[in-house]
């Protein structure tokens, strides 16, 4: 069994910048726990699978240990093999998901994904977060993620977790944020217990960080950087209760994955 494999770099313009997915197209689904070995070995922070439904398709995503719900880079990354290697024709290509239809559309170089808002709500502060981030947010709130707020780029910057300790929080991940010194905000996002210590850049916070950074900043578009080592760029609009990221994608390579069907997982 021959699987095509491609590796994008999302939310940039260049390769090694950005965030890395592996994306492989199907004709019709692997078993779950060949495709969580799939991207296992892969080794990179998600691999996304799709199937053709009608006009569009179903997309799923796994990180090296677990399936997610959402999320932003590979779905970017998706969308970039379907137009560009795939040849899907139209502007606007239609994922079926466990977080309902999503949508991408192309306009020039910029890919922009249009997702459901996901907004924090105010809650104490876990004593775990503070240890495991090693600094105090001035705000806290909690979505699927926890969303620590502090004053400066230069702390979000300046943070070495402890991520065996944010490991043990009840959330998906922890997205630090501050007020950009080039852009309006800038993130990070660590998510060990999905088996990701730092993800390079991350679409799905941010439908937890617009909602916050449009209520404080009193404006609905936002250009974001997420200052990781890889670092990424996003271009952001709220729009009631969605959010639309934009961002730039390119491949970095295209190959086989080669699968013996009597070694499949199954």
């Amino acid at each position: 069994m021959k699987i095509p494999c491609y590796q994008v770099d999302a939310f940039a313009g260049e390769v090694f910048r950005g965030n890395p997915a592996a994306v492989c197209p199907l004709d019709a689904w692997l078993p779950d726990a060949t495709m969580q070995s799939i991207a296992a070995e892969n080794n990179l922070s998600e691999t996304a699978f799709t199937v053709p439904r009608g006009n569009g398709f179903d997309l799923r995503w796994f990180t090296p240990t677990i399936e997610v719900d959402l999320c932003g880079h590979a779905t970017l990354a998706t969308a970039l093999v379907m137009f560009q290697e795939r040849n899907f024709a139209g502007g606007t290509i239609e994922f079926h998901s466990r977080s309902g239809i999503l949508r991408v559309s192309r306009e020039g170089e910029i890919l922009t994904l249009d997702f459901p808002v996901r907004p924090g709500v105010t809650c104490a502060m876990p004593e775990a977060l503070v240890r495991g981030l090693g600094r105090t947010p001035v705000e806290i709130f909690k979505s699927q993620d926890f969303l620590a707020v502090f004053q400066t780029a230069a702390e979000v910057r300046a943070l070495r977790p402890d991520f065996a300790v944010l490991k043990t929080l009840a959330a998906r991940g922890v997205i630090a944020t501050a007020p950009g010194e080039d852009c309006d905000f800038v993130s990070r996002f660590f998510a060990p217990a999905a088996g990701i210590d730092e993800d390079p850049v991350t679409g799905s916070a941010h439908c937890t960080l617009m909602p916050y950074w449009a209520a404080r900043l009193g404006r609905t578009k936002l250009f974001a950087r997420q200052i990781s080592a890889r670092g990424g760029e996003l271009f952001c609009e709220l729009a009631g209760d969605r959010v639309r990221i934009g961002g730039k994608a390119v491949l970095y390579l295209r190959g086989e994955i080669v699968l013996d069907d009597s070694k499949s997982v199954r």
